[in-house]
């Protein structure tokens, strides 16, 4: 595989001849690798499982200026993206020219194109969770395993594009994260490792297609009723919520701000996110602070405050309601 690296004007900033091991996807075994990058334009590292037509990838970057990723490739794969933090619009043959991936929100792909691309804007602490299944091994998995998953076998078996959910993807249920953290702090080794892993991937598939399935049995829809340009207007809203974190906006600043109505703001936001305005908020606030928890390198106090908690007694009753368990136990 080949990876060329441009920035807004299309100047070159990276050329790599990356010719992808397919024996590795394949391999009978568990081959985990590390690699890390350090570019003027920005940095990532990833580390990767790959096992029996299965390949796990965890990854962390951050981006100093807004850059563009073309990939080229040989096998097409079924690719499974959940982008945990972060904002990149992707472009695959098939399916989508425009196709956003922000923080929270998972979908999974088929193309049998040979390239894809990614734009992605100057941020930092970006961090996803990507899986990946040869079509054979995917095939294997989706065999008499309900609608979703014939459905999208049809187009894997017959070649053609495929996506779970159109137009706006799912959000990340606060399982599948557990399921990602699960598989970070992995503590088997040997087949145990490989086994353990095996299971969570296809219990994150499981999820997406319960997800998809649901929504369809219940009649959800997060695109219907709502047009383009007001989900633009609420990825807005998003994203001026998230950055006024510790001192939020009312849902009467976020409608002037974002031109829209409160009514559409929240019944929008509802169906785009799957969460309430503020709902969205907290769950926000408390994943950040679950995160700086576990890092053990801030006192409880200052990342209270850091989430946006007006006290440390506030922050721990809020954490505990979530997670079922006080920030000061899961520290250890």
């Amino acid at each position: 595989m080949g990876v060329v690296i441009t920035d807004e004007a299309n100047q070159v900033l990276l050329t790599e001849d990356m010719p992808f091991d397919y024996h590795k996807i394949r391999s009978r075994g568990m081959i985990e690798e590390t690699q890390v990058m350090r570019e003027d334009f920005g940095a990532a590292t990833v580390h990767e499982f790959n096992f029996e037509g299965t390949s796990i990838a965890c990854c962390k970057a951050e981006v100093y200026k807004n850059i563009n990723i073309l990939s080229d490739y040989r096998e097409p794969r079924v690719m499974m993206l959940f982008m945990e933090q972060g904002d990149i619009t992707t472009r695959m043959e098939g399916i989508s020219d425009h196709f956003r991936f922000s923080t929270l929100e998972h979908n999974l792909m088929f193309s049998p194109g040979e390239a894809d691309s990614a734009a992605v804007k100057k941020q930092r602490d970006i961090l996803f969770f990507g899986m990946s299944f040869t079509p054979s091994r995917f095939l294997e998995l989706a065999e008499n395993n309900g609608k979703v998953l014939d459905g999208l076998a049809n187009h894997v078996a017959g070649n053609k594009s495929a996506r779970l959910a159109d137009k706006i993807n799912p959000r990340i249920t606060p399982r599948m994260r557990m399921v990602m953290e699960e598989v970070r702090q992995c503590r088997f080794q040997g087949g145990l490792k490989k086994l353990f892993l095996q299971s969570k991937a296809i219990e994150l598939l499981a999820l997406q297609c319960e997800q998809v399935e649901t929504a369809t049995a219940t009649g959800i829809s997060l695109s219907a009723k709502i047009n383009p340009q007001d989900v633009e207007k609420l990825y807005y809203a998003r994203d001026l919520l998230l950055q006024h974190m510790q001192q939020p906006l009312s849902l009467e600043q976020l409608a002037r701000k974002t031109g829209l109505n409160e009514f559409k703001l929240k019944s929008g936001f509802k169906a785009v996110f799957d969460n309430t305005v503020f709902g969205y908020l907290n769950d926000h606030r408390l994943e950040l602070a679950r995160e700086l928890v576990l890092s053990g390198t801030l006192p409880m106090a200052m990342i209270a405050e850091q989430a946006g908690y007006s006290s440390p007694q506030h922050f721990s009753t809020a954490f505990r309601k979530k997670f079922g368990v006080s920030p000061g136990k899961i520290r250890g």
